[in-house]
């Protein structure tokens, strides 16, 4: 299928334990830093979802795979005029495991994923196992291995590391992956690292016939303080389409919407919202229409109050009346791990109980539920704020454990 190249074609996760060079490797594939938030950079960690958009350009003529670069700029053939291929975005997800959360609601978004791996830490790491089973429970199956760090380790070092990383993937989703040893920070590999992203994650089709839906992962108030009141414009949605396009003067619904009350037991009730498509930007790239393929920005005529914050995150957009249901409790098939994947050491997870509390993660929303009834692998759950989803959806399972979420199984939506 041809694709408009002012757009990204795939959206693509940086994925791993904490510490490993992910935001270093999305510097390095875009030239954007992706930790922006104050608070993120007073604690020099990924705490939200970051994202990036960057290009592979190929000079005709060079070897193989120095021809691949992320910028316009032919270093083997100086003067030589690269030819863009695509354009793509990259997801880049928290790795410490405080903020599994964050990084399970991003991966609903992803059409493939690099795993780093940084070889001066013994492979695997407790989020690097964590966070491969997440990409197996939400079924991304396109994946790399980024072995990261190999400028600070000895050569003996990064070939022991390279065979633990062997060990650690077989019998995985990731078994047959290819594993790119590289150096974020000197940007030793990239072209080879750029050239395995056109091989073995390739641009999808996409159901462009189907209605828009759209994942919500971000969303801002874009407004200066001290904007005057006639300047002001409105609330901003990020994202990802997964079906379906979306165009500038499009109506849209936004499901469950917000949040307008709490009952006497604690419950919040939503009610949708409705609104309309003021604009559409790609990175720097503003367009007339946004199609499945990278993370977008939608700018609408919401009150920007109701957007700041990531207070629309968890949301589904699309066109009135063609979203999934509104639910407070679904069922769900499932299936557990035999251990916790977090923890460095090994916890046999025990079976679900009814009345226990739950934190799941369906599509960009997570939720807490509690536990209403189970038969055999089948659990009915009673979720504390209602969410628009629909059957076949996957569901990330997690289970508070020594005071912390820990990522127990998975399941699929049968209501």
């Amino acid at each position: 299928m041809s694709f408009d190249l002012k757009q990204p074609e795939v959206t693509i996760g940086v994925v791993g334990h904490v510490d490993h060079g992910k935001t270093t490797l999305v510097q390095a594939l875009t030239g954007i830093w992706t930790m922006r938030h104050s608070m993120e950079v007073r604690e020099s960690r990924t705490i939200f979802l970051g994202y990036a958009d960057g290009e592979v350009w190929e000079c005709h003529g060079c070897d193989y795979p120095d021809r691949y670069t992320p910028e316009p700029v032919c270093e083997c053939k100086p003067g030589v005029k690269p030819r863009l291929l695509r354009r793509i975005s990259f997801l880049d997800a928290p790795g410490h495991e405080t903020l599994m959360a964050v990084m399970l609601s991003g991966v609903a978004l992803m059409d493939g994923a690099l795993l780093v791996i940084a070889a001066n830490e013994p492979c695997p790491q407790p989020q690097t196992r964590e966070h491969l089973a997440a990409l197996e429970i939400i079924g991304v199956k396109r994946i790399i291995i980024v072995q990261n760090k190999i400028d600070v380790v000895s050569r003996e070092r990064v070939l022991k590391n390279y065979d633990e990383i062997q060990r650690f993937i077989r019998g995985t989703i990731a078994e047959d992956a290819p594993i790119i040893p590289v150096s974020a920070l000197k940007r030793v590999n990239v072209d080879a690292l750029l050239a395995a992203i056109q091989k073995y994650i390739p641009t999808t089709e996409r159901e462009l016939d189907k209605p828009p839906l759209m994942y919500v992962i971000r969303s801002f108030d874009v407004n200066k303080p001290g904007t005057p009141p006639d300047k002001i414009v409105g609330g901003v949605l990020g994202g990802a389409l997964i079906q379906g396009i979306l165009r500038v003067g499009d109506e849209i619904e936004i499901r469950p919407g917000i949040e307008v009350r709490r009952t006497s037991s604690g419950k919040r009730e939503y009610e949708p919202v409705l609104t309309r498509v003021e604009g559409l930007r790609f990175g720097d790239i503003n367009v007339d229409k946004a199609m499945p393929g990278g993370l977008v920005a939608v700018a609408t005529s919401l009150d920007p109050s109701m957007t700041k914050a990531n207070a629309m995150v968890g949301n589904i957009v699309g066109k009135p009346g063609q979203l999934p249901p509104v639910l407070d409790s679904i069922t769900i098939h499932y299936s557990l791990f035999d251990k916790i994947l977090g923890l460095k050491e090994e916890i046999k997870v025990e079976p679900l109980r009814r009345g226990e509390q739950l934190y799941l993660t369906i599509g960009s929303s997570n939720v807490i539920g509690v536990v209403d009834s189970i038969k055999k692998d089948v659990a009915d759950i009673k979720l504390d704020r209602s969410i628009s989803v629909w059957k076949g959806s996957r569901v990330a399972i997690s289970r508070r454990v020594m005071g912390r979420w820990r990522l127990i199984g998975w399941g699929i939506v049968e209501v």
